[in-house]
């Protein structure tokens, strides 16, 4: 989503920038003139690693993001031959297309690799949604340091962080932050995937990743059977799962919850939908496993209960290494426990159930949430600009990124740009 936001936005960039070049010198022209046919729009291409929304946005994805989307310590250890050969075809293809800058999007691991590859290729690189270094092992940021020509950053802390430690690096916003509300009305999505809108409804997102879904959804769905057939449970499929393998998951777990217990008519249902956004949007309340999913349900003001499990091996390797007193991204981003966080042993069926009846009625708890999830809204948006408006993350960053690119391509020091 994030790639594709930023290939648009360069797009629209690059017209802009086009404009204006074929506007200067001219008194009173306000508007940008469109650009001719050989405008610099139409010399923008890109390649790389990518998924179906880049994909639509333009980009020859010659790496699928899905082939990459593992999660854990130990858990990457028996997809790394596959990894490393993807990572091959990338750089080989790199060189074959002799790209003039390159973008890398989050995915440390993997990314930091690529940019030393840029790098000793002389091709600039910028890196978008930089990597957590501040969570752990801080002694990394001289991998940006010495790789990355510009880092933009989506959390307001981060750019004070890597500037203190010599990366060049700017705050452009949480590109979540500007996500527009879903417009289908709760009848019209109740009717799309036949759900009761009389009932509360609750979503579940275990995550995006096979390995961390069969870790987080059990207990998820445990959690459902707990609270019961009253309640509407909704399931965002992530781009990067199979929903055919997601439903059988969601029955094997079912049907472990108790294999004694008799099949009552207050079964819990588990709806599978695509989309997490209008899950979210015409739920009561969520249970998110960490990660970008939680600034999701933030965005839309749904209260959620915060969980997450990983191996026992990774847990044990990791937790020394964890630099930050808290896990869930909307509580770091507020400096305060708005969410409950419920992690490893912690993270029960009896737990979550307990948790999620506090926020779930109209008082006090639940109000408390809604404003620190407020508050974390307001801290992710884009600083405002010289006009007094707040621009796209993604506008920003590809404003950056393109003088960037003027620059390499003419020779030009930082100052001229």
């Amino acid at each position: 989503m994030y790639g594709a936001q930023l290939i648009e936005a360069l797009r629209r960039a690059a017209e802009w920038k086009e404009a204006e070049l074929r506007s200067a010198g001219q008194p009173g022209v306000a508007v940008p003139i469109p650009p001719p046919s050989s405008s610099r729009t139409e010399e923008l291409h890109f390649f790389g690693v990518g998924g179906d929304r880049m994909r639509a946005a333009g980009c020859d994805t010659v790496v699928d993001a899905k082939d990459l989307a593992v999660v854990g310590i130990t858990e990457i250890l028996g997809h790394l031959p596959r990894i490393l050969g993807l990572y091959r075809h990338l750089i080989r293809e790199a060189d074959k297309r002799r790209p003039d800058l390159a973008i890398v999007i989050d995915s440390p691991a993997f990314n930091w690799r690529v940019a030393r590859q840029m790098k000793r290729r002389g091709i600039p690189t910028v890196y978008y949604v930089a990597p957590q270094f501040w969570a752990w092992r801080q002694g990394r940021v001289r991998l940006l340091r010495d790789y990355i020509d510009k880092a933009l950053v989506i959390f307001p802390f981060e750019e004070t962080f890597y500037r203190e430690r010599g990366v060049d690096a700017t705050f452009v916003g949480h590109p979540l932050a500007e996500l527009p509300r879903p417009t289908m009305e709760r009848a019209e999505y109740a009717a799309q995937f036949r759900l009761d809108a009389a009932k509360t409804w609750i979503t579940l997102m275990p995550g995006s990743r096979v390995k961390e879904v069969r870790m987080n959804l059990p207990t998820i769905v445990q959690s459902a059977a707990l609270l019961g057939g009253s309640y509407e449970f909704l399931l965002p499929v992530a781009p990067t799962l199979d929903t055919h393998s997601m439903g059988r998951l969601v029955e094997e777990s079912l049907a472990n919850v108790d294999p004694a217990r008799p099949k009552v008519s207050n079964e819990p249902k588990v709806t599978l939908v695509p989309e997490a956004l209008p899950a979210l949007w015409h739920s009561r309340a969520g249970i998110v496993a960490s990660g970008t999913a939680t600034v999701e349900a933030a965005m839309m003001n749904t209260p959620f209960v915060m969980v997450y499990r990983v191996s026992p091996l990774t847990y044990l390797l990791g937790k020394p290494r964890v630099k930050v007193p808290r896990f869930a991204m909307v509580n770091l981003i507020a400096e305060e426990d708005i969410v409950p966080e419920l992690v490893q042993h912690d993270f029960t069926a009896a737990k979550v159930a307990a948790s999620l009846s506090e926020i779930l009625p109209d008082g006090p708890a639940r109000e408390r949430m809604l404003e620190g999830l407020a508050r974390v809204k307001a801290r992710l948006r884009a600083p405002v600009t010289g006009g007094g408006a707040a621009s796209h993350p993604a506008d920003r960053g590809a404003e950056i990124i393109l003088n960037l690119a003027i620059r390499g391509e003419h020779g030009l020091p930082e100052s001229s740009a």
